[in-house]
């Protein structure tokens, strides 16, 4: 929270507005300042943080733009409070995103809350998002990364077969060691 109100007292100029918003304990106002025409980014973003952080569920829309925004800063402070929403369309939407391939160069965070969501959604769209970052000369290495990480903190033996590929590449192999180390031990047929 500390770094977000940093960051957005900067962008708002520490105006009156901000530090209302940044102060205020009622939940219509911030979710009024969400669907409020000329709004600017930065109280948008205080308000669905606020609200998400908080578990009100009118903040999940645009949380979820600013899961896929281009700064990752807001990327970050979304995912943050998606994580505590507690809204059961989140895993489905951070999937979308981790999967996108027009948008996986913002693809970073919505990987990272996956791993944190531990949801049925979040094995699968770690695996198909990994597996398009094994192309030779692919640029997203820190995607490729944050996959192979998460399917090792998360466990699940169908990652074994993606994380076996990933030994081939220097940039993930020490990385897939250590995360297939954390899959289960298969069982002899």
């Amino acid at each position: 929270m500390r770094s977000l109100t940093e960051r957005l007292r900067q962008e708002s100029g520490g105006s009156a507005a901000f530090e209302s918003l940044l102060a205020t304990e009622d939940h219509d106002a911030l979710a009024e300042v969400l669907t409020a025409p000329g709004q600017p980014l930065w109280a948008r973003e205080l308000a669905a943080f606020r609200l998400g952080s908080a578990g009100d569920r009118r903040a999940f829309e645009s949380l979820v733009l600013l899961l896929n925004h281009r700064d990752p800063p807001r990327c970050a402070s979304a995912a943050h409070a998606l994580a505590r929403l507690g809204d059961p369309r989140t895993a489905r939407a951070a999937a979308a995103l981790a999967t996108n391939e027009l948008r996986v160069a913002y693809a970073l965070h919505p990987v990272r809350l996956l791993v944190a969501l531990r949801a049925p959604e979040s094995v699968p769209a770690l695996i198909t998002t990994l597996e398009r970052r094994l192309r030779p000369h692919d640029p997203y290495r820190r995607v490729a990364l944050a996959c192979v990480e998460g399917l090792g903190a998360l466990g699940d033996p169908r990652a074994r077969r993606v994380l076996n590929e990933a030994l081939a590449h220097p940039a993930l192999a020490e990385a897939a060691v250590h995360a297939l180390a954390r899959l289960p031990q298969q069982q002899p047929r």
